[in-house]
């Protein structure tokens, strides 16, 4: 049987998990999970030694298979983000380009909500190099107001705008997240 467990690089990651719809979704797939989500506290942490000490603590709690969900920051590329980590066969490495927060760019109904702006479209948000300082720049923007340089406030108002990372991977440009969703159902036998 599958069981899911998630190390993520920091706290964004882990509020995107815990509370979008994304335990939803691994219910709707009939998929078993570990609700408790390991955050890492950055991707410097993402290290092999770390990394075995957090998929002990998921294997205890059960866990047959691992996601590990990172930025590309500033990496040349996955495959050196990858190779950084140095996965185990049952861990599946998910690399969002350039960081996760071009997964809310990809959303577009709940940048629509959070911009007041319904019909709101990025086309290509992975091709940015900051999409925190983007989103940031376009809700001042479009509404004059911002929500300060903390990640944590963009995340929690993406969920409270009710984020789906489901909707994101709808996005025909950003294939991070669709990756991460197709790994998702690959392992679970749903695909």
């Amino acid at each position: 049987m599958v069981k899911l467990g998630f190390i993520v690089e920091g706290a964004t990651e882990k509020i995107i998990l815990q509370h979008s719809d994304f335990f939803r979704y691994l219910d709707s797939l009939h998929v078993d999970y570990i609700p408790d989500v390991i955050d890492a506290e950055g991707n410097g942490n993402l290290l092999p030694h770390n990394i075995n000490a957090y998929t002990k603590i998921l294997e205890d709690k059960g866990a047959t298979h691992i996601f590990i969900l990172t930025d590309l920051d500033k990496d040349e590329c996955i495959t050196h983000t990858k190779a950084r980590i140095a996965p185990q066969a049952h861990h599946i490495v998910t690399v969002s380009t350039k960081t996760i927060e071009a997964w809310f760019l990809a959303d577009t109904e709940v940048m629509g909500t959070f911009l007041k702006e319904p019909g709101f479209v990025y086309d290509n948000p992975e091709n940015i190099a900051d999409p925190f300082e983007e989103i940031r720049s376009i809700r001042i923007a479009k509404t004059g107001r911002g929500f300060g340089n903390n990640k944590l406030v963009l995340a929690r108002q993406m969920v409270n705008c009710h984020f789906s990372i489901q909707r994101a991977a709808r996005h025909p440009n950003c294939n991070s997240v669709k990756y991460f969703l197709k790994m998702i159902e690959k392992v679970s036998g749903n695909r």
